[in-house]
């Protein structure tokens, strides 16, 4: 294959084909009619001498050899990105870039909201898609190149994986009022006594404050584990469980005066909030701008 036959504009679009998966949504992310996918596409097959994208019963999957492509690809068009950016500024007034961001529920309450007026203000013709996954997913996707920022927790993370803390956040007990103890202190004995509420977004049964009792020889109930923050609260509305939630959750959260907040009764470590992308992105002015915002807009006290 002769280098001069490529098309940069075929690579990106290959790239947008293989998240994809599919010609019309290519198309959108793009800006491009669904007939200017599909000729690309059919040019790619004939230089690449494959198929890339194979139906099987109701789903699309990539070939072999486009799976193998999808994440030197990302870095090859990322590393474009770079250079060029070192001449050409972002102007995000002009842009029409697609951010592709992942976060939990908790995530998208204390930080979606605000990104999104500041993004419609600043760049009203870029496009923000969100996914949600597990920590592993997120970290998966930001290596494959399939999202630009992943924003959670990450307790430990590949080396080509940068991070930034976005604030610090420590654990509050939420409970009903009616449950609490005669004297109304939540001790640890009525704590380990009591029945727990979890959210794990991947079923893990073991999360930050059973790593916490685990190293005192101690060990919570978890009888009911659940995927999403803003579910919890009416969950336990009327019942004996405990949830110990990330304390910020709570200025958005909606829970009536049923509902009764405390602080933990044993020490647990506040934990770091962070954005990560890879490296790869760390000096393209888009990707700068949009981590910029993400970091304005979750400070605490951001308007």
């Amino acid at each position: 294959m002769l280098l001069r036959n490529i098309d940069l504009n075929l690579l990106v679009v290959l790239d947008a084909l293989l998240t994809e998966k599919h010609v019309t949504r290519t198309g959108v992310r793009l800006h491009l009619s669904q007939p200017a996918i599909s000729h690309s596409l059919n040019k790619l097959r004939v230089l690449l001498d494959d198929p890339l994208l194979i139906r099987q019963g109701n789903e699309v999957v990539l070939s072999a050899l486009a799976q193998n492509l999808q994440a030197p690809l990302k870095a090859l068009l990322g590393q474009i990105e770079t250079l060029l950016g070192q001449s050409i500024d972002f102007v995000p007034a002009d842009s029409q870039r697609t951010f592709r961001v992942a976060m939990s529920d908790y995530g998208a309450a204390i930080v979606l909201p605000k990104l999104v007026v500041q993004l419609r203000e600043q760049a009203p013709d870029t496009s923000l898609v969100v996914i949600q996954d597990s920590r592993l997913g997120m970290l998966e996707q930001i290596e494959q190149g399939k999202i630009d920022l992943a924003i959670g927790v990450f307790p430990t993370m590949p080396v080509d994986i940068c991070s930034e803390v976005l604030f610090e956040e420590t654990f509050t007990c939420l409970l009903n009022r009616r449950s609490l103890p005669d004297n109304g202190v939540l001790d640890l004995d009525s704590y380990l006594a009591r029945p727990h509420l979890l959210v794990s977004m991947d079923g893990n049964t073991q999360g930050e404050v059973d790593n916490v009792l685990r190293t005192q020889g101690l060990q919570r109930r978890v009888v009911v584990n659940v995927p999403h923050w803003g579910t919890a609260p009416g969950i336990i509305a009327d019942t004996d469980l405990i949830l110990t939630v990330a304390t910020r959750t709570l200025d958005t959260l909606s829970f009536g005066d049923s509902l009764v907040a405390l602080p933990p009764p044993m020490t647990v470590a506040p934990f770091n909030y962070v954005q990560v992308w890879h490296q790869r992105f760390s000096e393209d002015p888009a990707h700068r701008w949009l981590r910029d915002l993400v970091r304005q807009v979750s400070a605490p006290s951001a308007p």
